[in-house]
């Protein structure tokens, strides 16, 4: 995990988000010179840079950065791969457990990446459909794998908090590509991800 104490802030853009956020809360009928609000304009600065810190970053690089020549060809999960983002229509959080799977073609990446895939595409202003998408097409491109499936279930602020107000609502959405076209294959890593739940 990133220490995000440790994050340096391009200066510039503090100071731009920083006037936006402090015009936001009078608009709000806030005083921002109140106590309590003096420094939250820069404090919302530095949190949305890092919330969307993944633009700054490319996630095949991080998997060409760990690609190795292996002949082991079955199926490789990582399930329960925490994450949080941005809904890019509320800007409100959703948050959730990615699982992904692919199936190596003479070539596999560290673990610890995958899971850093999802971390760069979660940090931006994201639907769940097309991260789900992004996560699969970047592992398959760059991998060039016989298949690639990737889960993802997540509860959506946007839902919890306006709207229709829903708790427990959960959002699962699925994309997959060749070996996993096979019903087969697909039942084998959902009874994986779904294994000691």
């Amino acid at each position: 995990m990133i220490d995000t104490n440790l994050l340096k802030f391009p200066e510039e853009k503090v100071q731009k988000l920083m006037a936006h956020y402090k015009e936001i809360l009078s608009l709000l009928g806030e005083d921002p010179e109140r106590e309590g609000l003096v420094k939250t304009p820069e404090r919302v600065a530095k949190a949305m840079l890092t919330l969307t810190r993944g633009y700054e970053v490319d996630p095949k690089e991080i998997l060409l950065g760990a690609k190795f020549k292996e002949a082991y060809s079955q199926m490789v999960v990582v399930k329960d791969i925490d994450f949080f983002s941005m809904c890019e229509h509320h800007m409100l959080p959703f948050y959730g457990k990615a699982h992904v799977a692919y199936i190596p073609n003479g070539y596999i990446t560290g673990l610890s990446k995958i899971a850093r895939v999802v971390d760069v595409f979660s940090h931006r202003l994201q639907v769940q459909e097309r991260m789900t998408l992004q996560i699969k097409e970047c592992i398959q491109e760059t991998l060039h794998p016989l298949g690639v499936m990737v889960v993802i279930e997540a509860k959506h602020m946007c839902m919890q908090m306006r709207g229709v107000e829903k708790q427990n609502a959960i959002t699962t959405t699925s994309d997959f590509t060749g070996a996993f076209n096979q019903a087969k294959t697909r039942e084998e890593f959902m009874n994986l991800i779904r294994r000691e739940r």
